[in-house]
C-alpha cells in the first residue's frame, strides 16, 4: 500500500487530542512510517497565520479569513503533506479542507463552490485517502469547550454557529461514505478508541 493522508476532523469539544493519541499509538504498535501535522499550521508560515487567525482580537472577513486559511494550507502541502507521502511516509492531519468547509462555509457562509476552486486551485488532486470525522451531539460539544482551556477565536462563538459547522461535516461524510469514518465520540473512551483502532485496522488491510 502506497503511504496514506489521513485526518481527523470534527466540531470542537468533539475530542480530536484525545484521539490523535489513539492513533499515534495504532501506528506505533505496528512500526509505521507516520508524520502527525496540524491545520492551520505544520509549517513556519502556517503556524504564524494560525496564531493570527485563532487569536480571539483578529478582526479578519469572511473572504480573508477563508483565503488565511487555504494560504497555511499550501504552504502545509508543499512543504510537509506531499514530501512525506513522496517518501513513503503516512501523513496524519489534524483538521485539512473539510474544517474549511465547515467553519468558514457552514459556520461563517462562505459560498461552499467558493471554497471548492480554492480547494482545487490548492490542492491539485491531492485529497484524503481517510478522514476520520468525530461526531458529537451539540450539548456535549458545548459542555467540553466551556472545560477547556481559554476559548480561542473559533470557540468564542454561539451554539448556532456550531450548528451550522456540524451540518455541513455531516452532510460531506453522506455524500462521500468511501472516504469518512464516522465515529461518534460521545461514547467512552474505550468504545471511541476501539471503533478508531477497528476502522484503521479496515483501512490499512485494504
Amino acid at each position: 500500500m502506497q503511504a496514506q493522508f489521513i485526518t481527523l476532523d470534527g466540531i470542537d469539544g468533539a475530542g480530536k487530542s484525545t484521539n490523535l493519541a489513539v492513533i499515534r499509538q495504532w501506528f506505533e504498535r505496528r512500526n509505521l512510517p507516520v508524520l502527525f501535522t496540524r491545520e492551520p499550521g505544520g509549517t513556519p508560515v502556517g503556524e504564524t497565520l494560525r496564531d493570527i487567525l485563532l487569536n480571539p482580537a483578529t478582526k479578519a472577513g469572511l473572504r480573508t479569513e477563508t483565503l488565511l486559511m487555504f494560504a497555511a494550507r499550501c504552504q502545509h502541502i508543499e512543504d510537509v503533506i506531499l514530501p512525506a507521502l513522496a517518501r513513503g511516509v503516512h501523513v496524519v492531519s489534524d483538521r485539512f479542507t473539510d474544517a474549511t468547509f465547515a467553519y468558514q462555509g457552514g459556520g461563517r457562509g462562505v459560498p461552499l463552490e467558493d471554497i471548492a476552486v480554492l480547494e482545487n486551485w490548492v490542492q491539485g488532486s491531492l485529497r484524503p485517502d481517510l478522514t476520520v470525522l468525530l461526531d458529537v451531539p451539540l450539548e456535549i460539544s458545548m459542555q467540553r469547550i466551556a472545560k477547556s482551556r481559554e476559548k480561542d477565536r473559533f470557540e468564542q462563538e454561539e451554539a448556532a454557529f456550531f450548528t451550522r459547522v456540524r451540518d455541513v461535516y455531516l452532510n460531506r461524510a453522506a455524500a462521500a461514505p468511501e472516504r469518512y469514518a464516522l465515529v461518534d465520540s460521545s461514547k467512552s473512551p474505550e468504545e471511541v478508541k476501539n471503533a478508531i483502532e477497528s476502522l484503521l485496522d479496515k483501512h490499512f488491510a485494504v
